[in-house]
């Protein structure tokens, strides 16, 4: 995707062949900065501190972790540790898990010498069947979204097809393209008059920060939202569709999503409104059958509740200060002290929810007969 006329993916191996760069997403919207990871701890650190983040990315980030920890030390205990290590800094996201066994199946009957290298290479294949996967998605998605708004002309009234989202689950949740934003982009690039309602997402504010600013840097229209207006723009007929990303899905066709989809869900079908969740084949958990029940479900700190972050306006003190001051960035109570904040980060969405699942190989049905139909190849039609 482009950033001010640049090409930019999140993540890229750097031209010693031996570290990585990724974007810290923790500075947007306000700052646009890199960082460069050389070690498996550094890895591990951008990951649990959510310097990268959405499920694909991690995966992407944790494969290249196994690289930098196979560079110091190859050997079998230090593979081990690593994948351990890495597999423990978010439990939600199934990606991580699965790009991990693979780089871990790939490198660990060679010899030591040449467990750096392939594991590289195996780093930066997965990175680049993400790219493939998320385009994939775009595409099918585009097809979907065209025919839905042909269809809803009449009721629309010559107003842009307007679409929700929640959270971020675009180029930055990923190494390009997206997964729910995808066919956003294909859709605008396609000519589709189109508008995006892109909830805040609180507590950390990956919609008003992250998704706000990809959108705009693509020169998509869109307008941020607090989180509970979504039903109220339902019921009065301003959302054609819903499309959301997801960290783990189940081979029933349960999807667990950032904190908050559910209510959206929730809404979309009490509205008539289509609810869609776009995702690649890796982020299906096979072995599960339960979101609700089976899916570890991630608590953060309760400080991101309790607390908020932000540019400083240049306004009194802080404009005698100067420029440079006002681009600053600040942390601010927004609860009584003494006040505890509860934080779970994710929420599952039952199948009976989900009017479709956008994948790379194609829309299914939210089920396990939907899935198994796509990826039986996979092994999903066993287990």
């Amino acid at each position: 995707m482009n950033i001010d006329g640049q090409a930019w993916r999140t993540i890229w191996l750097e031209p010693d062949g031996r570290s990585v760069g990724v974007i810290d997403q923790t500075l947007l919207p306000h700052r646009f900065t890199t960082r460069q990871l050389s070690s498996c701890d550094a890895a591990a650190e951008a990951i649990r501190t959510m310097v990268v983040r959405g499920a694909p990315l991690i995966g992407v980030t944790g494969a290249y972790g196994l690289m930098l920890a196979l560079q110091s030390d190859p050997s079998d205990t230090a593979l081990a540790q690593a994948y351990d290590q890495l597999n423990a800094t978010r439990p939600t996201a199934v990606n991580l898990r699965w790009a991990l066994q693979r780089v871990r199946q790939r490198v660990q009957a060679l010899p030591e010498r040449e467990r750096a290298e392939v594991a590289r290479l195996e780093a930066a294949a997965i990175a680049e069947e993400d790219v493939a996967m998320c385009a994939a998605i775009g595409d099918h998605g585009l097809a979907l979204f065209q025919a839905l708004a042909a269809g809803r002309a009449l009721e629309r009234q010559g107003r842009p097809f307007q679409v929700l989202t929640h959270c971020n689950a675009g180029w930055l949740a990923t190494v390009d393209w997206g997964t729910a934003l995808a066919p956003i982009y294909k859709a605008h690039r396609a000519g589709l008059d189109l508008h995006v309602w892109v909830d805040e997402t609180r507590p950390r504010n990956q919609g008003a920060s992250l998704t706000a600013f990809e959108l705009g840097r693509e020169g998509v229209p869109h307008t941020v939202i607090v989180d509970n207006a979504g039903g109220h723009l339902m019921q009065h007929g301003l959302v054609d569709a819903v499309i959301v990303g997801t960290d783990r899905t189940t081979r029933s066709g349960d999807v667990c999503n950032k904190i908050g989809t559910y209510l959206k869900a929730l809404a979309a079908h009490d509205n008539g409104v289509p609810f869609y969740v776009a995702l690649p084949g890796s982020t299906i958990d096979w072995s599960l059958r339960d979101g609700l029940a089976e899916i570890p479900i991630e608590a953060r700190s309760g400080s991101e509740v309790t607390q908020i972050s932000g540019r400083l306006l240049n306004t009194g003190a802080i404009a005698a200060a100067g420029e440079s001051a006002a681009m600053e960035s600040a942390t601010v109570a927004l609860t009584p002290e003494g006040s505890e904040g509860f934080n779970p980060a994710f929420d599952v969405t039952p199948a009976r929810l989900v009017t479709a699942l956008i994948t790379e190989r194609g829309v299914a049905p939210a089920s396990e007969a939907g899935l198994v139909g796509l990826y039986g190849d996979l092994g999903g039609a066993g287990g």
